[in-house]
């Protein structure tokens, strides 16, 4: 191996089509992949480059160009180097396949992410709920959803005054001005 980890990065995966390799630094690699190449490159990755540790998968939402980008973040030991595989796949269906069966700690993080964007990963052993198992709205962390909109359609908005806050606010501490009322001065000031 040479002692250029870009270089030598490179070559291995000159074997797999469809990935472009955008090294950041010696310990930190981007690849751009395909989405039908992506498992391919992880085998290669792990079999023959020595990247054995999934570290996360994480989910980006580009609701804008009808994309969410998945990142496969793998780590080698032998070369301490961290590769980050980059893939785009179709907001919908917003489905792709488990690398499970390469990566077995794959199976939380696609269980999160499809909790969390709603992707389905064909394959992963389980899809259901972990987190948010009493939860009934869209997947929150997409984009178009908003909290205080799903909050205030869900929930009725109470005064909460016990005697401690009001002994506080006696003396001048407390919150002298309702969340909700800096949000629309804020909001306000910006517009004008």
């Amino acid at each position: 191996m040479t002692t250029d980890i870009g270089q030598w990065l490179g070559h291995l995966i000159g074997q797999v089509e469809g990935v472009q390799h955008r090294g950041r630094h010696a310990r930190r690699q981007r690849l751009d992949v395909a989405p039908d190449a992506l498992p391919a490159l992880l085998e290669l990755l792990q079999g023959k480059g020595s990247f054995v540790h999934l570290s996360a998968i994480s989910c980006v939402d580009w609701p804008e160009d009808g994309q969410f980008e998945l990142v496969y973040h793998v780590w080698s030991y032998e070369l301490k180097t961290l590769v980050s595989a980059h893939i785009r796949i179709p907001r919908e269906p917003g489905r792709y396949l488990s690398v499970y069966d390469i990566y077995k700690p794959a199976a939380f993080f696609e269980r999160d992410i499809h909790e969390m964007y709603g992707v389905f990963f064909e394959g992963s052993p389980s899809m259901e709920k972990f987190i948010l198992t009493e939860w009934d709205g869209p997947p929150p962390m997409r984009k178009e959803f908003d909290s205080e909109n799903w909050v205030n359609d869900h929930f009725d908005w109470q005064d909460y005054h016990p005697d401690w806050l009001n002994d506080i606010e006696s003396r001048g501490g407390g919150i002298a001005i309702r969340p909700d009322e800096q949000r629309f001065s804020r909001k306000a000031k910006h517009e004008s």
